[in-house]
């Protein structure tokens, strides 16, 4: 069978990407897409029936290795069988895993096509090319290996991205030279690097002019931002915020992921300056422990971390907090743990993400002294207790008010909008379908675990649906 063309005659493919783990990875993944689009290649739902799939690691959760291992075995398969009916799988293996395991995938999962790290998915056509060739020719080569830490930046490789959603991710800066216990990341996304100026306003106009409303500025530690400008001089992640208001159209400004020790006096005081700079934060501390924290390397005290939330607060009395928490990191006693959720119930947070410690190889935390696993899933589950206690108290507290909700998909239910506000909470309403892709007031009538319902009033009541459905909400 004849492969089909797109409107150009070039043969079309069909390209599935599974992403794991961070917004990095989900803006990898849209930027590999690009890539892969002069290709022919074009993005499919599934697996079953792709020309080529690629996995996009993360090595942050705990088993990753295994987990893709596992997912390999599954499209050896699928892989197998295309052959069966005359198709042809590539079958890739990108991101954290990828870098960190590169040789290790090619032994174990010989039948894997190529594998490339974070920093060289630029080159990704070439590879595709390469591999190609060699299933036209009927051999099969060896595996094509790329996780390097090219000299080049691969951005200034990439073609423009083009992506036509409301709200965008934007990467501003990768890697990280904290080198905290417990992580990969310096490992496999390399030391710290900051994209100019000038190429980030260029990327944010264009998906601005594709009809973004909001983007969240990406990074590994994104408040270590530090790029030229376009005066020469090197940007705080502050500045260039300042700038990226001064867009016509976009009404949203987001960032993630912050460390404590690069909230300068600049980032803070735009919180109080830049309305559209969402009062919302993701600002990890990770335990609530001193001797914890200085065991992960984290370089600051949890009394530095609650000067901070003051001094937040102090310029954005309305700023909402979340966090990440790693419980039973090596040696944590209960008292370590009991200063966590003193922490936790000091400062209040509108939502938090929390894991039990899992070793990493290669990273100083592995060689530690070990918290057996029944202590750690107690006290994960005891911590997530209080977290969830006091997100719902959050979404609660919301009741009464109207919120502008950026309507960014349709909801479950017929006539139902669903959107966020500027906390980050999902909220659903009731409205017409012209209202998607626009920012909306709408008056908060319930709040739940992970979610608010909430009633609109556009002024023509014809087209409203009804209240909204309050059944069933949870997201």
């Amino acid at each position: 069978m004849t492969p089909p063309s797109d409107r150009n005659g070039a043969t079309t493919k069909t390209l599935f990407i599974k992403s794991y783990g961070c917004q990095m990875n989900v803006y990898d993944s849209a930027r590999m897409t690009e890539a892969l689009a002069p290709l022919g290649y074009r993005v499919t739902g599934t697996a079953q029936d792709a020309d080529m799939v690629i996995l996009n690691t993360c090595h942050i959760r705990e088993k990753a290795t295994e987990k893709v291992f596992s997912e390999l075995g599954r499209l050896r398969r699928l892989k197998s069988g295309s052959n069966e009916r005359g198709r042809r799988m590539l079958l890739a293996v990108a991101g954290c895993v990828a870098q960190a395991e590169g040789e290790e995938i090619v032994a174990r999962a010989p039948y894997v096509d190529f594998v490339f790290g974070p920093q060289t998915y630029h080159r990704l056509p070439e590879m595709v090319l390469r591999a190609e060739r060699e299933l036209d020719s009927g051999s099969k080569g060896a595996s094509v290996i790329d996780t390097e830490f090219p000299v080049e930046s691969k951005f200034d490789h990439l073609p423009k991205n083009r992506q036509s959603a409301v709200s965008n991710f934007l990467t501003v800066q990768e890697g990280c030279n904290k080198f905290c216990s417990f992580c990969v990341v310096p490992y496999t996304r390399g030391a710290e690097m900051s994209r100019p100026v000038q190429a980030i306003l260029e990327e944010a106009i264009g998906l601005i002019d594709d009809g973004t409303l909001e983007i969240t500025l990406l990074g590994q530690n994104v408040n270590a931002y530090h790029g030229v400008g376009p005066d020469g001089r090197e940007w705080g992640l502050g500045r260039l915020i300042r700038r990226l208001s001064e867009l016509d159209g976009l009404e949203r400004i987001r960032y993630t992921t912050s460390h404590p020790r690069d909230m300068d006096d600049d980032l803070i005081a735009t919180h109080a300056e830049v309305p559209q700079l969402m009062p919302y934060l993701h600002l990890p501390i990770q335990s609530g422990s001193n001797r914890v924290l200085d065991t992960m390397n984290r370089k600051h005290d949890r009394a530095f971390y609650l000067r901070l939330v003051e001094q937040l607060r102090s310029v954005r009395p309305d700023l909402a907090l979340s966090s990440d928490f790693i419980v039973g990191h090596p040696s944590e006693t209960d008292t370590d743990f009991a200063d966590t959720l003193a922490l936790v119930r000091e400062v209040g947070f509108a939502q938090a993400y929390s894991f039990k410690f899992s070793p990493r190889p290669g990273t100083p935390a592995a060689n530690g002294k070990q918290i057996n696993a029944v202590t750690r899933t107690d006290r994960l589950q005891s911590l997530q207790q209080l977290l969830a206690a006091q997100q719902l108290a959050f979404n609660i507290a919301s009741v009464g008010s109207i919120q502008p909700v950026l309507a960014e998909r349709l909801g479950q239910h017929a006539g139902q909008l669903l959107g966020r506000g500027p906390y980050m909470q999902p909220v659903h309403f009731n409205g017409p379908k012209r209202l998607r892709g626009t920012v909306v007031d709408v008056r908060i009538t319930a709040g739940y675990a992970n979610s608010l319902a909430g009633t609109i009033d556009i002024g023509e009541p014809d087209e409203i649906i009804g209240s909204a459905n309050e059944r069933s909400l949870e997201s």
